[in-house]
């Protein structure tokens, strides 16, 4: 038997969660598009859309960055070419910081 894990999200994560899903429903509208138009240009079903739109954090951010992108949300404040630059810029900084992270070997007293 296998057990079900739950994720306790911060408030914090639950709020922009659910307002990236505010905001997109309301552009989705704006633009005039049904969810099942929606979700067949994002190439998922119309349930997972309706999951987005409510600010479910279960699902696959690629999906919702699609969905965005598709109804015209921006997620950063930035064009395509400002957002490759970023991409850049974040990559150097990856190449100069170390390839993982790892904490120094606790001492353990045990002189008794």
């Amino acid at each position: 038997m296998s057990k079900s894990v739950t994720h306790s999200y911060s408030r914090y994560s639950r709020a922009a969660i659910s307002l990236l899903g505010r905001l997109v429903r309301a552009a989705r509208k704006q633009r005039g598009l049904t969810a099942q138009e929606t979700a067949d240009r994002a190439g998922i079903s119309r349930g997972l859309l309706q999951r987005i739109e409510k600010g479910d954090p279960k699902c696959g951010i690629g999906a919702v960055f699609e969905v965005a992108t598709i109804v015209g949300v921006q997620l950063f404040d930035a064009d395509e070419a400002a957002l490759a630059g970023h991409a850049r810029h974040t990559e150097q900084r990856l190449a100069l910081l170390p390839k993982s992270v790892r904490r120094p070997p606790r001492t353990v007293a045990d002189d008794f």
